[in-house]
């Protein structure tokens, strides 16, 4: 791939498969000869990223007002009107469309033909039906751009139907990289220099659904850790516990590379919340997990996402996800507040007042802060491995960030010993 327009800037919102995303899309954008562009990469897990979005889009416009907008992302895909009704907004293009040469190819060319003031706002629009997408093609990167670790986008899209999420209606069903491609990608990031890669997608652990074989992502694990000996740090993105295969487990209990860091998607502790999630899993089933995994892997540290104040949860309810934090073992916490995303079977439901859902998910943040700090506390005095991120900051094995007391340089493998802690980070010597 050609040199980048530094004129052209990705702002990016959401989660890991996202960044990734935007890694390609900037290439793309400048291989197709755009420049004094913005590009929206959106999310639309909750309400509040949309709003974020928006309000970036109206800031973006007025800091730099020569500069085109294109949005895309998850939030412009399940409600590209709305995005395209904004003055700021040049063009919106979908999910599809924007890992797509072409679309890029095409957004140069309208945008070469002049201010759009005057347009409908459906003319803005290059949105196509993400439910007929069948494929996930490999997007090759060199790297990311000023991060230590890299990316690998293995899936797509989900078939499941939480009852509060409407992410599928932005990604799409799942589809999966085939598994050489996958192997031959990370080969060229460590070729690269990177010493760390992260495997991520939407839902990771249906990987493998609809190529020949149908591999599971214990499979690809294992395949990546010995067809790639040079890489030194193996990671996975969120995963769903309940799909959690054998294969994954042998590499969990025996390959020190794979790093001793899961985040689960957990989403409440109460049986009648995750059944009214459409959950695939119960309480004992999220306790059996992370027990087993412990007794695999002594050393490994949990993150996990989990909902206040879902439609219905009674205090009684709640109660239960707090307690998770500690029965499951818990250190990495990411809270969100309940939020009704229009089209959910969720929006429907009753739903929990408001200061409520507030007050909720303050409660399971200090949880976590709890939790986080006893964590911190048990690595006061021990040595780790830190891959440095920025001249000042790191992070363990166990993905614990780790504040450095003297500059060195990012994307290294450092022995560190910590010797203390903020409440938030590690700080090491």
């Amino acid at each position: 791939m050609g040199a980048v327009d530094d004129t052209i800037r990705v702002v990016t919102f959401g989660c890991r498969l996202n960044t990734s995303e935007s890694e390609v899309m900037q290439k793309l954008a400048s291989e197709a000869g755009l420049s004094e562009t913005i590009v929206i990469n959106t999310c639309a897990v909750t309400a509040e990223a949309t709003r974020q979005a928006r309000q970036t889009i109206r800031r973006m416009k007025r800091e730099n007002p020569d500069a085109r907008i294109v949005v895309t992302g998850c939030a412009a895909q399940t409600e590209p009107e709305m995005f395209a009704a904004m003055a700021e907004v040049d063009r919106v293009i979908g999910n599809d469309e924007k890992m797509k040469a072409a679309a890029w190819g095409e957004v140069r060319a309208a945008l070469s033909r002049g201010p759009d003031f005057g347009l409908a706002s459906s003319e803005k629009v290059a949105v196509n039906d993400i439910m007929a997408v069948r494929e996930q093609a490999l997007h090759l990167v060199d790297g990311l751009t000023g991060r230590s670790r890299a990316f690998v986008q293995v899936q797509n899209g989900c078939d499941h139907r939480c009852t509060f999420c409407i992410i599928p209606f932005g990604r799409g069903n799942s589809r999966s990289v085939p598994m050489g491609e996958v192997v031959e990608q990370v080969r060229k990031l460590v070729e690269n220099g990177y010493r760390e890669v992260v495997l991520t997608g939407v839902d990771i652990t249906s990987y493998g659904q609809g190529l020949p074989g149908e591999p599971k992502l214990g499979a690809l694990t294992k395949a990546i850790l010995k067809h790639v000996p040079e890489l030194e740090r193996l990671r996975i993105s969120s995963i769903d516990s309940v799909e959690a295969d054998h294969d994954l487990l042998d590499v969990i209990a025996g390959e020190a590379r794979f790093m001793p860091h899961l985040h689960l998607s957990l989403q409440a502790g109460d049986d009648m919340v995750l059944k009214r999630m459409k959950r695939r899993h119960l309480r004992a089933d999220a306790i059996a997990f992370t027990t087993e995994v412990k007794r695999l892997r002594p050393d490994m540290v949990f993150g996990a996402d989990i909902i206040a104040g879902f439609p219905t949860e009674t205090e009684e309810m709640f109660a239960r996800s707090l307690d998770i934090v500690g029965e499951c073992d818990l250190t990495h916490l990411h809270v969100f507040p309940f939020s009704a995303r229009p089209g959910t079977p969720a929006a429907r439901m009753p739903q929990v007042a408001r200061d409520v859902v507030k007050e909720r998910a303050r409660r399971l943040r200090e949880r976590g802060e709890t939790a986080l700090r006893a964590h911190l506390d048990g690595m006061v005095g021990r040595g780790y491995r830190v891959l440095t991120e920025t001249a000042g900051m790191g992070r363990t094995e166990h993905f614990t960030p780790v504040r450095l007391n003297a500059p060195i340089e990012p994307g290294v493998i450092v022995d560190l010993t910590v010797t203390g802690h903020d409440g938030r980070e590690a700080i090491a010597a």
